[in-house]
């Protein structure tokens, strides 16, 4: 393997991604991807915030997803401080089909554009 190659690979697994799926009350999808992207606006300039994208799966009414991805888990629990997150999540919270269940922490093993 390129020594470079090699040298962005384990970059890359240094990085902390979460992939979560949030359960919503029925008709709340497009509510819920309007929250989420307001606070993708808020982190997005945070110490180490990658990525934090909001996807919808076009046969599942009822279910929204993110995928975060940090230079760090401290980065990442560092966002959940920035003025208007908590007040974001609190207005998700009456929408959501019962408490978020922890996203799934991946490791990332390399790719494009991170």
């Amino acid at each position: 393997m390129d020594i470079f190659v090699k040298a962005i690979t384990e970059n890359m697994k240094n990085k902390y991604l979460l992939h979560g799926k949030l359960t919503l009350k029925s008709g709340h999808k497009e509510e819920l991807a309007d929250i989420l992207i307001q606070a993708s606006q808020l982190v997005s300039t945070a110490t180490g915030c990658k990525l934090y994208a909001v996807s919808n799966d076009k046969d599942d009414a009822n279910s929204v997803y993110v995928t975060e991805i940090w230079d760090s888990k401290d980065d990442h629990d560092n966002s959940l401080k920035i003025e208007g997150v908590r007040e974001l999540i609190m207005k998700a919270m009456p929408i959501l089909d019962g408490q978020p269940t922890k996203g799934q922490e991946l490791e990332i093993a390399g790719g494009a554009g991170i």
